[in-house]
């Protein structure tokens, strides 16, 4: 095996390794350090990829790496980022049930694993998902959490609804539904060229993406996902 071969997977352990110091972060109450670790994560994943194809280095091993990694930097820190949002709204409660309630922020590592399973087993996901991917689903419930914290000008009229408890189990439920669920999705993949007629809908939510973002912030990058879902289901994944 020569030296190019390992190439794409140590950029895949760096992603892994900014998932693992994300947890550190969540910890130490570092929030905005840990979304930009997931942002740099998020890089990585998509940098890996790309120098394997170019290399012409792609391995099962690095397709098994890659999971692992995706694991911890898409499942378990969105995980955390919800559970510790529900922890500091849950404070005064103390009940049995308030004590457990927390812990359902887990079930997104569970179904993020489960969906990574499966996407290594299904040869019809390609050049298009079925499912939701596991990085949008880790930006969307990280630039969740993030609205509740920062309640900046744009999130203020929002603030208090993704802080309400059910708001936040209701968000975990439908995530976790979507990662399994069989919704064809869009990839951002330009495998029929960059034309604009054949890349419409990746162009154009590209366009949407980066408005919602300069105009709202977190907010936007939230709604950004939600876009990324609607257009996969009006497009039916093309």
């Amino acid at each position: 095996m020569n030296l190019k071969s390992h190439i794409p997977n140590a950029i895949t352990v760096l992603n892994l390794l900014c998932g693992s110091i994300a947890v550190i972060f969540l910890f130490k109450g570092l929030f905005l350090e840990a979304a930009g670790l997931v942002g740099l994560a998020a890089v990585f994943d998509f940098l890996d990829g790309l120098v394997a194809k170019l290399l012409n280095a792609k391995s099962l091993i690095g397709k098994e790496l890659d999971s692992l990694a995706d694991v911890i930097s898409f499942g378990l820190v969105p995980s955390l980022f919800m559970y510790m949002l529900i922890t500091s709204e849950q404070e005064t409660n103390t009940g049995f049930f308030q004590t457990l309630v927390p812990y359902f922020a887990l079930s997104i590592a569970a179904f993020s694993a489960l969906r990574l399973a499966k996407f290594n087993l299904d040869t019809r996901q390609t050049t298009s998902f079925i499912g939701l991917p596991v990085p949008a689903n880790a930006i969307f419930i990280i630039s969740f959490v993030m609205v509740a914290l920062y309640d900046d000008a744009p999130a203020q009229i929002l603030n208090q609804l993704v802080s309400n408890i059910l708001v936040q189990m209701t968000v975990i439920a439908v995530s976790s539904f979507l990662l399994v669920s069989e919704i064809p999705m869009f990839a951002m993949k330009f495998s029929k060229g960059y034309g604009i007629r054949e890349n419409r809908v990746r162009y154009s939510f590209a366009l949407l993406s980066l408005i919602s973002v300069v105009l709202l912030g977190w907010t936007g990058i939230s709604l950004t996902i939600i876009i990324y879902i609607l257009m996969s289901l009006v497009f039916r994944g093309r």
